[in-house]
């Protein structure tokens, strides 16, 4: 029955600076009105919607203020760059520098490659690509440099 994700939502505290930092990010405004604006992760597939609100300062809990995309791995070896060149500073995350990024977490038994970003409102953000699905052991956050010398024989 279910497909995938159609929609996620976020609060920001100024609707049209953000407009400008998702175009950035490449996603294509599908809907604006008033205070709520709707832009396409993938066209007919999913959205993220932004509510412009007075109350956009909550304490943030990735439960409630976290959004990962995902891309393709070819795209790790430059995502870093990309972010850059569009004005977007990496953060440091599970105790590894933005250096260390793209950085591999450990969902055993898979494994995914991760750079995390923050949007204009301390938002989390993340891109992300699955790198292995099955039979990998359990190991601690490392670089993505560091996985594939790892694992790249697997």
């Amino acid at each position: 029955m279910i497909k995938g994700l159609y929609e996620a939502h976020l609060p920001v505290s100024n609707l049209e600076n953000s407009i400008v930092f998702y175009k950035k990010l490449g996603l294509e405004l599908a809907y604006q009105k008033g205070k709520v604006a709707f832009f396409w992760i993938v066209k007919g597939e999913s959205w993220l919607g932004l509510w412009e609100s007075d109350s956009v300062h909550v304490n943030y809990h990735p439960s409630i203020r976290h959004l990962a995309f995902k891309i393709e791995e070819e795209d790790l070896e430059h995502v870093k760059e990309w972010l850059s060149s569009i004005g977007i500073e990496v953060r440091t995350e599970f105790g590894l520098t933005s250096e260390q990024q793209p950085l591999v977490l450990s969902n055993y038994p898979h494994a995914h490659a991760a750079i995390y970003f923050s949007d204009p409102d301390g938002n989390s953000l993340e891109l992300i690509s699955p790198l292995r699905l099955d039979d990998v052991e359990s190991f601690n956050e490392m670089s993505l440099e560091e996985w594939r010398k790892r694992y790249s024989s697997l």
